[in-house]
């Protein structure tokens, strides 16, 4: 089967979760709501998911918001758990599909990228991209077989993204794949700052 193909059969079974849950404290305003093309951060990750995906969630943290942003919100399970929650609270609602997870503030990951993490999940429990400058763990797919995992780490208090790896199958999007999409600190900058904002 040819790469196009595994990507319409990811595209046809994957859920896209917009990471929308953290309290933009550095930013001082939800930058979720910040402006971006004819719309909002949050609307600009809706539509590159859903470009990918057949389906689109909003992980919004611990209190309901954004509705009304064409999909539905996932309020987290354990409140106070950071995105390794909001995750968690994403994989609680799949069945047999992979999730592809996606931060707000990632606003120029190519949607190509996104096509290929999901081409690469079957076989998998999770593709997270990993470059020279560090790993990518929310532009990433995970399968449910991690929520037990995660759950554990949780419940333990181990709140780091990558805390749960040793216990599933993990995929490492590397630097010559990563290439093929534009340069990783490009593509992977965040905005947590108004500073972030004039270049972006």
């Amino acid at each position: 089967m040819g790469h196009a193909e595994d990507v319409n059969e990811a595209k046809a079974a994957a859920v896209g979760f917009v990471m929308a849950g953290g309290r933009s404290d550095r930013m001082g305003c939800d930058k979720a709501l910040l402006p971006r093309g004819s719309g909002t951060l949050l609307d600009h990750a809706v539509a590159r998911l859903r470009r990918a995906c057949s389906e689109v969630r909003i992980l919004c943290g611990p209190e309901r918001r954004y509705e009304g942003h064409g999909a539905d919100v996932v309020v987290d399970t354990i409140p106070g758990a950071g995105p390794l929650g909001g995750v968690y609270s994403g994989l609680r609602t799949l069945e047999d599909v992979p999730g592809l997870f996606l931060a707000v503030d990632l606003p120029v990951v190519p949607d190509a990228l996104l096509d290929h993490l999901l081409a690469m999940a079957p076989g998998w429990d999770a593709v997270v991209p990993v470059h020279a400058a560090g790993e990518e763990p929310l532009c990433a797919v995970y399968a449910p077989a991690c929520a037990e995992p995660i759950r554990r780490r949780l419940e333990s208090g181990q709140l780091k993204m990558t805390s749960f790896w040793s216990d599933v199958r993990v995929r490492r999007v590397g630097d010559a794949e990563i290439a093929a999409f534009g340069d990783p600190l490009h593509v992977f900058r965040n905005l947590n700052t108004p500073g972030d904002l004039r270049p972006a």
